[in-house]
């Protein structure tokens, strides 16, 4: 999914078919459609990692505002970040900030007037100046739901949330960043269209849950796998009293106690 840059899908294609294009690992140099409801450009801290860059001066770029270099220039940032080399922190929050990027330029391709086009671009930001300045251990592997989400499916926010305190991102860091911002992905839609149109990014967040708790449990002894098994059925408890079954966004505080 984010191993290389998305392109963003022709509005001709269904919706189904732009959002899987978008979030399912068929990531190519990202082209985004020119919209005034994700401002970029002005954000002088995001232009001082790419403002000099040669790749935003390439041929490909010529016909490309200024925001979309900027963007397109973030996503390449995050690459060297996410290789093998690095440590398993680094490449986890560099696959978190291509998601949000990622979910940034779709809601610019689809010229979206909600809020969650600046926000995703406002959660990627600081991620790309930890990396940059090699800070990520400041950064919280438990973040707060925002106010233009909700928790809904506690059973995989459950087995997230263990997997992360289980040192879960050592095996995985791929697939549960992506998993986290899928789910948030998928709680925006369905409060904002219902849920025929949460249901592919839950059934995505799943799949790479799945893939995490099976690696997981392949690299450790049974009594560490006994143990998440305990932290998810403690974590779905907590959450299950959280789940927004109104289908109401309000933002989730998952920080409160850490």
């Amino acid at each position: 999914m984010f191993d290389s840059a998305i392109k963003a899908a022709p509005f001709k294609r269904s919706v189904c078919v732009t959002l899987s294009a978008l979030f399912s690992l068929t990531f190519m140099q990202p082209a985004l459609a020119k919209s005034e409801t994700v401002q970029v450009a002005n954000s002088t801290s995001m232009a001082k990692y790419c403002h000099d860059d040669n790749q935003t001066q390439a041929r490909s770029y010529r016909y490309q505002s200024e925001q979309q270099r900027l963007l397109n220039c973030m996503v390449t940032q995050l690459k060297p970040y996410q290789q093998k080399d690095k440590t398993a922190a680094q490449q986890y929050f560099a696959y978190k900030a291509q998601a949000w990027l990622n979910y940034a330029i779709h809601q610019d391709s689809m010229n979206s007037r909600s809020s969650m086009g600046q926000i995703a671009l406002e959660m990627a930001e600081p991620i790309l100046q930890a990396l940059d300045n090699d800070t990520v251990q400041d950064l919280g592997l438990h973040q707060d739901i925002p106010s233009t989400s909700a928790l809904m499916r506690p059973d995989l926010w459950a087995t997230l949330s263990a997997l992360k305190d289980g040192d879960g991102i050592a095996s995985t860091p791929r697939e549960m960043a992506f998993s986290e911002v899928a789910l948030i992905w998928a709680a925006t839609n369905q409060c904002a269209r219902g849920w025929r149109e949460s249901g592919m990014h839950f059934r995505m967040a799943d799949r790479w849950l799945e893939q995490a708790r099976e690696a997981y449990v392949s690299a450790n002894d049974s009594q560490t796998n006994v143990a998440l098994e305990k932290s998810i059925v403690s974590y779905h408890k907590q959450y299950s009293p959280l789940d927004a079954s109104d289908d109401t966004c309000r933002g989730q505080d998952l920080t409160y106690n850490r």
